[in-house]
């Protein structure tokens, strides 16, 4: 067994196909194939279903996976502190965000101070939703993620306060309103996400027995906005993930308010690579500008 076949089974399962691994690592398909048939043959066991499609892990594979992960980031922790012993931080990190709150209120700021400091730290970035970045950190596929609170399986950070909001044409009779209940809600025409605020969403409405007519289901915040300003419905979206409210548009706080924290998670604070030390440490000293 080696790094290289375990770095091609960790590749294979994130982005579930043999092309695609192979362009993402830079080797033939028949190298990836190669690679996790001789992994498979070593630890005999069935890595993946071969069937059409996709691919898809066994179970022993995705269990297998996590411990794959685990192994390449100890490998990437021990590269990291060696170098810290002769004075030089390097290495790379993998991050994972889910969307506009982390990608674009959190991320500039703290990138910015953690590449000033840290030059040769390459970091990863990848954008998924908010049951995504939970199962990458589960998996070891990152160390660090942006997380919505309450997460007990998590080591986490506080960085940022949010909150839901009604997001209203301004001609719409809700609009003259300060704040909008649940009931206001009950069979407006209305536009659901599918990101990952999904869930959070609907127990607020399901609280209270409400129940919009679901006329649209959008992934991103742009398709949403453009139908509420021509006034086809109204939805309900975190604030730090929407741009200011453009002409047409208004926001109005939920009663009772339905706030959400953000925050940088990891499984273990203290086992993380001495670049993801180094990111919290950034995000712990910085924290207080992030929250305005």
């Amino acid at each position: 067994m080696t790094f290289t076949q375990l770095a091609i089974f960790s590749v294979l399962a994130k982005v579930g196909s043999f092309s695609r691994a192979a362009s993402v690592l830079g080797i033939t398909q028949s190298g990836v194939s190669h690679a996790i048939k001789q992994l498979e043959t070593e630890l005999s066991v069935s890595l993946l279903n071969r069937e059409s499609g996709p691919v898809v892990l066994t179970d022993v594979g995705a269990r297998l996976l996590i411990r794959a992960n685990d192994i390449l980031q100890q490998k990437e922790a021990l590269q990291q502190e060696a170098s810290l012993e002769q004075g030089i931080a390097r290495g790379s990190l993998r991050i994972a965000s889910f969307g506009a709150t982390s990608s674009l209120r959190l991320l500039p700021i703290l990138m910015a101070y953690f590449q000033k400091a840290h030059p040769l730290v390459e970091v990863q970035i990848d954008e998924v939703v908010d049951d995504v970045v939970v199962q990458w950190l589960l998996e070891r596929r990152v160390e660090l993620g942006f997380v919505v609170l309450p997460e007990e399986r998590f080591d986490t950070l506080t960085l940022m306060s949010d909150e839901f909001v009604a997001v209203l044409p301004a001609a719409h009779p809700l609009a003259s309103k300060s704040a909008i209940n649940a009931r206001d809600f009950h069979e407006q025409p209305f536009i659901r996400t599918s990101a990952g605020s999904g869930p959070y969403i609907d127990q607020f409405l399901a609280a209270q027995g409400a129940l919009p007519k679901t006329l649209f289901r959008f992934e991103q915040l742009t398709s949403m906005m453009g139908f509420v300003a021509q006034g086809s419905a109204i939805a309900i979206a975190a604030r730090l993930a929407l741009p200011e409210a453009p002409e047409g548009v208004v926001y109005r706080s939920l009663q009772p308010r339905q706030p959400r924290e953000i925050a940088l998670a990891a499984l273990r604070f203290d086992r993380l690579s001495p670049a993801a030390k180094a990111f919290v440490e950034v995000a712990t000293k910085h924290r207080k500008l992030l929250r305005g």
